[in-house]
């Protein structure tokens, strides 16, 4: 029971990793499209037992109904009674019940439903199938200890094995030559295939051979296509395991006789196969033993004639025997072990005692004796490369020798004249800065090469202990090296003393001059600023401005002593300067400062210019100031006449619309007020002539600015125009209100009334309503107004479409809505009345209503009318009516 339980744990494990790997494996288009071939072909292999097949497992399983039969086929077990329904449902039951049945076979299902396989899910599909055949095909396989997957891999194997070219090692890349296929046809029925005339590199003539003869003879259907087994790079494992499990159950009912004869022959041929490896291995290890013991003594020698060329010679003979002689050796040594090893193997294999050479011969002894070789080497290559690396070392040590001498040497060369060269008692500050820098680099380059010379010492000493033959020429170049390089350093010494104290000198003339830079610059901007200042063209515009520029100067010219003092102070550096020139007899070119560009004479011009610009600069001031009291007095003068007549330009145009909208007098009364008022203005006209002329003389002395008074001439002449002309029209429009009074006969009242609406809603007060603000007035009298209705009045009381309604076009429309005035309209309208609402009017209808004289007049005059069912005399009104007020031609 244990066992039984031991197995189906290990299907189980299989099952489960099939299934793990099958989730990656198709993704694989090829791979699918390899597997839905393969696993329709096996299932019509079994279909085809009831009389039935599938075209397409996708489609012809969504039922259920032949995955059921294929159960029953190859299980031989009657299922449940399926669902003959074509619903969804009944589809889903039939999959179902199929599903169940092979859960109760032990084997689990993993993420495959009934409703995937009902919705045609080609990978889903193919995992099921898989499934199955597992189950039924693959699992009850059993070689030795070994089952399903791993049984079916040894049974090929083991059938196989005696093929040339063939190595079946999985189930994919193993089959794709098509030897194998041949080989398990050939172990088992010899006579269909002629194994030996197959070759290797015809994989797609052996693949079609095999299939076509396991179809023909052995009643096995073609599953796998031979030109994709090819050319896949990795074909498909699942449809090779298939198809190869149809050639075991093929084979598995083969006849006793023909497995006891196999079983002779192939003992028999194991004992041949392993006397010939035994054979083998005696003469590989004789031969291998005779030539490790001719090299041992030459690899053991240690004797040289102390020459480099002997030495070399003796290492190319070396070199020979390593990359020449030995390979070859040690390819028979791998040979012997793996004929040994081979021979062992097989022998336990087919259940025969091991093999035991004779002694001497053993494989132990010739590793032995392999290794005793490899030391001997081995010693042999170090002592011959010591000895290389010894005489090697003489030759390059001398060589180095004179090598780093030759360096050192002409590097030293002239090096101490140029440290003992007082040039530097005529150079700048900047040169002897280079100079010590060129000095400090040289005492870097110095140190370094101290290392040179301890290396130059070091080997020569070497060289001497290892008795050189040229050792004791090369000791005293030696010597001379080292004293030479002892007075390099004194000199070197020497030379930094001297620089440095010359730099401290040249530092102090340096700091001076940095100095004088940083004291004659700004006091030089400062000259400079003052000059410009003082020659500064300035424009002022108030008494307030040049009395600023004049305390501004006053300051300033209190600065001066101490300017002064600053000047003096400069120079005196400079003087200085000259002084440590000429005690230290330095050149001339110490007194050249390359901080600033500025000398003595500069700074005493500019000082004297400035002195002299000073006294020119008060005289212009105090022109100024006397001509900015002149303008203010032409500012006064003016600023008292505008701020009288500004606000009386401004009442008076304010009063002149409250006269015209004055409701308690007659308009005949309005019209007597504004003409007094035209008269006062007269009185007013000689102020305005005489700020004109304070005007003129304000621009004539260019004063563009009054800060006395906000109202400038042209505001005053602009106020003063528009109030002449506001007047005028004022009085033009009252006069025309009386006409207009005059002509309609509208009562003071009605005047007043229309005059008070039109007054209420110009807010503002700017004589002219807005669209929105008649519309209001228009609503407030009781219009109901329209869209239409309104455009219709504006176009008439604004026909120029500017946006304003006047108080005269305001007085026109009302005027016209408040009297009887016959329109085309009202004409229209009277003349329908009479046709009874008809569009037409006939002479019948004319005479009836209007005296005779007038009913021939429009008889006459009247076009007749086409429009549709008019009977015959009809007469066009509309068109007679337009007519009458001249909107068209009669």
């Amino acid at each position: 029971m244990d066992g039984m339980q031991m197995m189906d744990d290990s299907e189980h494990d299989y099952m489960a990793q099939e299934e793990d790997w099958d989730r990656t494996g198709l993704l694989d288009p090829a791979w699918e499209r390899q597997q839905k071939k393969t696993f329709t072909a096996w299932c019509n292999s079994h279909l085809r037992k009831a009389g039935t097949q599938v075209e397409d497992i996708c489609e012809d399983f969504r039922n259920g109904l032949k995955l059921m039969l294929l159960l029953e086929v190859i299980s031989g077990e009657h299922l449940s009674r399926p669902e003959r329904g074509k619903m969804r449902f009944h589809k889903i039951a039939n999959v179902n019940k199929a599903l169940e049945f092979i859960n109760e076979k032990g084997v689990k299902l993993v993420s495959i439903g009934a409703e995937e396989i009902v919705d045609g899910n080609l990978k889903m599909t193919l995992g099921m199938i898989w499934t199955i055949i597992l189950r039924f095909a693959i699992q009850d396989i059993s070689v030795e200890e070994s089952s399903a997957k791993e049984g079916l891999l040894l049974w090929c194997q083991r059938k196989t094995a005696p093929y040339k070219n063939v190595n079946v090692q999985n189930f994919h890349t193993s089959w794709k030559d098509g030897l194998a296929f041949c080989a398990l046809i050939h172990r088992h029925r010899p006579e269909l295939i002629d194994y030996d005339k197959l070759r290797k590199d015809d994989p797609l003539t052996n693949l079609q051979t095999a299939f076509e003869v396991a179809e023909k003879y052995l009643d096995i259907p073609q599953m796998l296509d031979a030109q994709e087994l090819v050319d896949l790079p990795y074909p498909d494992e699942k449809s090779v395991m298939t198809y190869v499990s149809c050639f075991y159950h093929a084979f598995a009912d083969q006849k006793p006789a023909e497995t006891a004869a196999n079983r002779i022959v192939k003992a028999l041929k194991v004992n041949q196969d392993n006397e010939r490896l035994m054979d083998e291995y005696e003469r590989l290890a004789s031969d291998l033993l005779e030539w490790i013991n001719n090299k041992k003594p030459w690899l053991e020698d240690r004797t040289t004639d102390n020459t480099m060329d002997g030495v070399q010679k003796q290492l190319d003979n070396f070199r020979d025997y390593r990359r020449h002689q030995k390979p070859p050796k040690a390819e028979d040594k791998g040979h012997l072990e793996a004929a040994y090893n081979t021979l062992q193997t097989k022998l336990r294999l087919s259940n025969r005692p091991a093999f035991c050479p004779q002694n001497g011969i053993l494989v132990q002894d010739v590793q032995n004796a392999w290794n005793g070789l490899e030391e001997a080497e081995k010693g042999y290559e170090e002592w011959l490369l010591s000895e290389m690396r010894r005489l090697e070392r003489l030759d390059h040590l001398a060589k180095k020798f004179y090598h780093k001498a030759k360096i050192h040497e002409a590097w030293t060369a002239g090096k101490v004249d140029m440290l003992e060269d007082d040039d530097y008692k005529s150079c700048s500050l900047q040169e002897l800065k280079a100079l010590k820098k060129k000095h400090e680099a040289f005492e870097s380059d110095l140190a370094a090469h101290q290392d040179r010379v301890e290396q130059i010492v070091q080997i020569a000493q070497e060289l001497y202990e290892l008795e050189h033959h040229d050792s004791m020429k090369i000791r005293d170049r030696c010597d001379n090296i080292c004293s030479e390089w002892s007075c390099l350093g004194d000199a070197t010494q020497k030379r930094r003393f001297n620089l440095e104290n010359m730099e401290q000198i040249l530092e102090s003339i340096e700091q001076q001059h940095l100095e004088f830079a940083k004291r004659a610059a700004p006091f030089n901007n400062w000259m400079d600023g003052a000059m410009e200042d003082l020659e500064d063209m300035f424009i002022v515009h108030t008494i307030k401005e040049i009395k600023d520029l004049i305390t501004a100067h006053d300051s300033f010219k209190q600065t001066l002593p101490d300017a002064r003092q600053e000047k003096d102070g400069i120079l005196s550096i400079l003087a200085n300067i000259k002084k440590v020139q000429e005690q230290y007899n330095l050149p001339d070119d110490v007194m050249i400062n390359a901080y600033s560009s500025i000398n003595a004479e500069e700074l005493e011009g500019k000082w004297t210019r400035v002195c002299e610009l000073v006294p020119q600069r008060d005289q212009s001031l105090q022109g100024e100031l006397s001509k900015q009291q002149n303008h203010d007095r032409l500012r006064s003068q003016f600023a008292v006449l505008a701020n009288e007549l500004g606000p009386w330009i401004k009442d008076k145009t304010q009063e002149i619309a409250t006269v015209a909208m004055d409701l308690s007098g007659t308009l005949e009364h309005v019209v007597n007020q504004l003409k007094e008022f035209q008269h006062r203005m007269d009185a007013y006209k000689p102020k305005m002539d005489e700020l004109e002329g304070y005007n003129q003389a304000m621009q004539e002395a260019l004063v563009f600015d009054n800060h006395l008074t906000a109202y400038t001439m042209e505001h005053l002449r602009v106020g003063w125009e528009h109030l002449k002309t506001t007047v005028a029209l004022t009085i033009n429009e009252v006069e025309n209100q009386i006409l207009m009074r005059d002509a309609k006969g509208l009562t003071k009242d009605q005047m007043n009334e229309y005059r008070n609406s039109f007054q209420h809603f110009d807010r503002k007060r700017k004589g002219y309503l807005e669209p929105d603000d008649f519309a209001a007035v228009l609503i407030s009298m009781g219009y109901r107004l329209g869209e239409a209705e309104f455009q219709r009045i504006m176009s008439m009381v604004d026909p120029a479409g500017t946006g304003t309604v006047t108080f005269q076009s305001f007085i026109d429309f009302m005027t016209r809505e408040n009297t009887d005035t016959d329109t085309a309209e009202q004409i229209v309208e009277s003349f329908r009345v009479l046709a009874g609402d008809k569009a037409f009017i006939t002479p019948d209808e004319l005479h009836r209503e209007l005296p005779p004289d007038q009913a021939d007049y429009c008889i006459s005059r009247m076009a007749p009318y086409n429009g549709p069912d008019a009977p015959e005399h009809a007469l066009d009104y509309a068109s007679f009516s337009s007519a009458l007020y001249g909107e068209s031609d009669l």
